[in-house]
């Protein structure tokens, strides 16, 4: 059964942040998909079963894979209910086993998303019933089979939850600050930064150091999903095991070296601890190095060299900072100290980044969570603007 099936192509759909669909689809185009769609918050595309374990173990900007099973008209309970009964359930999970239902809903003909997950568990219960006189049972924490409904006005997809727990779950974050990022929303960042690991790196604002770790995975093109300890495939009756250590392998055989430095500063000792134990669980800690220093006191190693940095500066939202103060110096720094750099900062402080001082190239739209932000790039050059360009034509 394996053989015959691990080969036959179906649509997936990848979840993502608002403003990273463009780099997503270059991350699926890389990968091999077919038939890539962009969508908002979202990519589609075509692969085998392979292609969905890859999905879920190589790519950075994904949030979760939904395997579609069917997209159904409903318009009210009785269709929504026939809609999820007519789906050959008994393919997909053994009575004996436990699944969940989860819902998310944009209709006026539901304003309910509860009473939907609820129509849907009695569908598929009654369905096993019938057939086989008992039913699998539901399972809030481990289901073996998770399954996602998008409800948008009279249409609803039903899809198989391939990842499980977020895909920004990466496995090897085990402590973390006040305010730590997440790990796709760091990875999407990188990605829109140009960062491609042909040059120094540094975060000065460093934290629990995850945009250190996402910055040498991609430098080194090691899988961001290595350290996870499960997807949600791994409990399908079709899961097979050879197949995905196969994908594994064939993946880890792509990792490359790096000749360049990643450093960390940070002026909280608490930070630094928790910084250097995440490098440590991503067993990353022969390319990323680790400073207690505070960042408007330090300069450039070397000011003819190249630096890219990105950042997560506090935005006052759970770090009390005294804005103004904060971001001029954080300019000042830039301009005084960083000759020769790119540096990239995010903040969802509007307001703050009139204090920086320093004119952007660039402005991304971003969101942290639910807070609308802006990844901002200022590029600092020896001397002034005006020379740089001066030189550049010499």
């Amino acid at each position: 059964m394996k053989a015959r099936n691990k080969n036959i192509l179906f649509e997936m759909v990848a979840k993502t942040f608002y403003g990273f669909e463009d780099i997503l689809e270059e991350e699926l185009k890389a990968l091999g998909a077919q038939s890539i769609e962009k969508g908002v918050r979202n990519v589609r595309f075509v692969g085998d079963k392979g292609f969905m374990y890859k999905a879920n173990l190589c790519l950075r900007t994904a949030i979760r894979i939904l395997k579609p099973l069917r997209t159904a008209h409903v318009n009210d309970e009785s269709t929504l209910y026939r809609a999820i009964y007519n789906i050959p359930w008994e393919e997909y999970i053994d009575v004996e086993k436990t699944f969940l239902i989860q819902v998310t809903m944009t209709s006026n003909q539901f304003n309910n998303s509860m009473f939907v997950a609820q129509k849907a568990k009695d569908a598929i219960a009654d369905r096993f019933r019938q057939r086989e006189g008992k039913r699998p049972s539901v399972n809030k924490e481990h289901p073996d089979l998770l399954i996602h409904l998008h409800v948008q006005e009279n249409s609803t997809t039903i899809s198989l939850d391939s990842s499980g727990s977020s895909l920004h779950q990466r496995g090897y974050r085990t402590a973390t600050n006040i305010a730590p990022i997440n790990e796709v929303l760091a990875a999407g960042m990188l990605l829109l930064s140009g960062w491609d690991g042909l040059s120094d790196f540094l975060d000065p604002m460093c934290g629990s150091g995850t945009l250190l770790v996402e910055a040498a995975m991609i430098a080194c093109n090691i899988p961001p999903n290595l350290n996870r300890k499960t997807f949600a495939f791994e409990r399908w009756k079709d899961w097979d095991d050879d197949l995905f250590t196969i994908i594994e392998a064939s993946a880890l055989n792509k990792v490359r070296g790096f000749d360049h430095k990643i450093i960390g500063y940070d002026k909280a000792p608490s930070a630094v601890r928790k910084a250097r134990e995440n490098i440590k669980s991503a067993d990353l800690e022969d390319f990323i190095e680790i400073q207690q220093q505070d960042f408007f006191t330090s300069t450039k190693d070397s000011h003819d060299v190249f630096l890219q940095m990105v950042f997560n500066p506090p935005y006052d939202e759970r770090l009390a900072i005294d804005v103004p103060t904060f971001y001029k110096e954080i300019g000042d720094t830039l301009k005084q100290s960083y000759p020769q750099s790119h540096a990239w900062i995010i903040t969802s402080n509007l307001e703050a980044l009139k204090h920086v001082g320093l004119r952007p190239s660039r402005k991304i739209k971003l969101y942290n969570g639910k807070l609308e932000s802006r990844l901002v790039k200022y590029e600092l050059y020896q001397g002034t603007k005006k020379t740089h360009k001066h030189d550049q034509k010499k």
